[in-house]
């Protein structure tokens, strides 16, 4: 077996804060592997909801998700970051010289000497519409996540779900669609209630249909797909569509991170807010997968923990070099570390 490839630091999980991970390191001087369990590059922001907006990032009063992945992967370019797409770690060891064996799914073998777990929610999978033959649909008529909403204006579409995912799409799509049902099992809606509110007025002005109730099953129907709804009010119907759209969330699992060793809060790692340090020194965690006082799940948030993270690792690293906080606008070694000519 080849001996594992010897590198500063693993990034486990490229979602937006893992992203720019690569780039808050990249300005101390410090390369990264990253690695995650999807085939490309983005986290949840491509794989569920790629075409739907964000507010709330700094500078950019409105960019949709693949969007600033996009913009994330083009700042982290100049560093030259390592992927290993589609493969899941599920091996971590500290060697007796203090660094770590990462191995994964794939056969990677890396010798790390920090460890950064930006891994969202963990390993996930969609939560799936449960009728039987399901798997007969699933990635053409039934479809988890949405990849390209202009494939889907002209259609007739069927969403289920009650949150914002589910929500948010069926606004977005209503005006799109040749027609459109949106199917959730009760009344009440757990999303945002400006975006339910607004999902009522479509409903009211005939522009798309609501039913309260399930899918039961599921008939080809040509290229279409029939799906047997059945309402809470005991009525049964059946609904034509091209695409069945589910949003029921997903099964959020920390997976082989829970046999690392590294302390909990429930579901989350407990991290030092001035370093994001695990309980294992060497070994960090920023974004939705740690936990301290006054954690806020945001974004933002991770982009704050990954440049704190980023000053935490170089002292792990080299801890007798003397730390200067230096300003990219001013600094001659950080622009040429950016290719600033």
């Amino acid at each position: 077996m080849p001996e594992a490839v010897s590198i500063e630091v693993a990034i486990i999980g490229a979602g937006p804060v893992g992203l720019f991970q690569i780039f808050e390191l990249g300005l101390l001087g410090i390369s990264a592997h990253i690695i995650d369990s999807l085939a490309h590059p983005g986290g949840q922001c491509t794989e569920l909801y790629p075409d739907k907006p964000i507010y709330d990032i700094p500078a950019l009063p409105i960019v949709g998700a693949q969007e600033l992945v996009d913009r994330l992967l083009l700042q982290a370019k100049p560093f030259h970051a390592t992927f290993h797409l589609g493969q899941e770690v599920d091996e971590l060891q500290r060697r007796a010289d203090g660094r770590f064996l990462i191995g994964t799914t794939a056969g990677t073998e890396l010798n790390a000497g920090a460890v950064v777990i930006a891994g969202g929610l963990g390993s996930f999978q969609p939560r799936r519409l449960s009728v039987p033959g399901i798997e007969l649909y699933e990635g053409t008529q039934v479809l988890y996540r949405v990849q390209s909403a202009a494939d889907l204006h002209g259609k007739d579409l069927i969403i289920c779900g009650g949150g914002d995912s589910a929500l948010d799409w069926t606004v977005a799509l209503c005006e799109k669609a040749r027609s459109l049902t949106l199917v959730h099992r009760r009344a009440e809606f757990r999303a945002v209630p400006a975006t339910v509110a607004r999902m009522r007025e479509l409903v009211a002005a005939g522009r798309m249909q609501l039913v309260v109730g399930n899918i039961i099953a599921l008939h080809a129907q040509g290229n279409q797909v029939q799906a047997q709804i059945h309402g809470t009010d005991g009525h049964e119907e059946a609904r034509r569509a091209d695409h069945v759209l589910a949003f029921f969330g997903l099964h959020p699992k920390l997976g082989p991170i829970a046999d690392w060793g590294l302390e909990l809060d429930r579901k989350a790692l407990k991290v030092d807010p001035e370093k994001f340090q695990t309980s294992q020194p060497g070994i960090f965690a920023i974004g939705d997968i740690n936990h301290y006082p006054g954690k806020k799940k945001l974004i933002l948030s991770g982009f704050h923990e990954a440049a704190l993270a980023a000053f935490a690792i170089q002292h792990h690293l080299f801890p007798d070099k003397r730390q200067f906080l230096q300003y990219t606008t001013t600094s001659p070694i950080m622009q040429k570390r950016l290719g600033i000519t």
